[in-house]
């Protein structure tokens, strides 16, 4: 006699071999892409992002190694608008501290790609990634070369006409660079322990959270890319009043939200409170539940990173500062990720026979 006896406890992720070793993996992956968007960060605030003007995704690897190599590139920089306008009379020494910062930032990209490449094929010729998960791990190694085009999309629109990238661009670089770590953490939670089990309002306000999170970094990306964060340095009003002149001075009216420094600082502060508001309402609401923990972890990442948005305002965009408040930027979209996600279904699950002939 054969006795049949349902698992359904037993996850597709914990029947594969190698499943931790492929989640850790992911995990590696994300910490990589924090670094890349702090550099990235630093790159923009040091006014980096034009020293190098050609896009060499292999060459570009080998930095200036003697002095002629460094006068070429130096002489390249010399020829677009940023240095004729802005930094002309720039030294070599100087030129070279911007320079090492774009290609620490184009280094990290490549090092990222192989990092996730070579496991990649390992983990699959190993029999480790199961068909569920690979269309997963191969979107997400065409997104990040497609971001790596939309770089070197970037750079070039400040590199004939303007003395800076276009700040467009710029905000869909970052935004891009968010999405592919919060969809690597998504598939990375999804491998882990079970979802909890929450009410589904609790799970529709912790979705709600993560579209105003990317809002929020993409807005920020807007006011980075204008240098907007400098048009008014007091808080909670600005310059006295808390809706100030001339928001709407561009037209037509949408073009205010992109290309008008005041109104991009003015939406920025406004996504802020809101962001602020529907995470503590989301902790109060949360608090008899098991999304009680995560939720109020999410409040208190979010009061921080309001706390870092006002230090940067009001001390005029210091770096340090202003590099903290978009590393907590990346903090709170982590937290939001990965809070969502356990709280979500399970994976599918299926029966395992366990079989016992008496």
């Amino acid at each position: 006699m054969v006795t049949i006896t349902p698992t359904s406890d037993v996850s597709w992720h914990e029947r594969l071999p190698g499943r931790r070793a492929v989640r850790v993996w992911l995990y590696v992956v994300a910490l990589l892409i924090v670094a890349m968007v702090f550099v990235g960060g630093a790159t923009r605030l040091t006014g980096s992002g034009l020293s190098i003007t050609e896009w060499a995704p292999i060459h570009g690897v080998i930095p200036p190694l003697t002095e002629t190599d460094w006068q070429q590139e130096f002489a390249k920089y010399r020829e677009i608008p940023e240095y004729t306008i802005v930094n002309r009379g720039m030294t070599l020494g100087e030129f070279k501290a911007i320079f090492w910062w774009e290609w620490a930032h184009r280094l990290l990209g490549r090092v990222i790609g192989a990092i996730f490449l070579l496991p990649l094929v390992f983990f699959a010729a190993t029999g480790r990634i199961g068909r569920g998960l690979a269309p997963k791990l191969v979107a997400i190694f065409f997104l990040g070369g497609i971001q790596g085009a939309v770089g070197w999309w970037m750079v070039a629109s400040g590199l004939s006409e303007r003395t800076d990238v276009s700040e467009y661009r710029l905000a869909v670089h970052l935004t891009l660079g968010c999405v592919i770590l919060a969809y690597v953490l998504w598939v990375a939670r999804g491998l882990g322990d079970r979802s909890l089990r929450a009410p589904a309002s609790a799970r529709s306000l912790a979705a709600v959270i993560l579209a105003i999170v990317f809002l929020q970094i993409f807005l920020g990306a807007i006011v980075a890319g204008l240098d907007a964060g400098l048009v008014s340095s007091t808080w909670p009003t600005m310059d006295g009043a808390f809706v100030p002149d001339g928001l709407f001075l561009e037209q037509p009216w949408w073009r205010n939200i992109f290309e008008n420094p005041l109104t991009a600082q003015f939406d920025h502060r406004l996504v802020a409170y809101l962001l602020f508001a529907v995470t503590l309402i989301h902790a109060i609401l949360a608090r008899r539940s098991a999304a009680a923990t995560g939720a109020t972890v999410l409040f208190a990442a979010v009061l921080a990173q309001a706390a870092l948005g006002v230090a940067v305002i009001v001390n005029a965009v210091p770096i340090p500062i202003a590099l903290l408040h978009q590393l907590g930027a990346i903090g709170v979209l982590s937290l939001s990720v990965l809070h969502l996600r356990s709280l979500g279904s399970a994976e599918p699950t299926e029966r395992r026979v366990i079989g016992a002939v008496v």
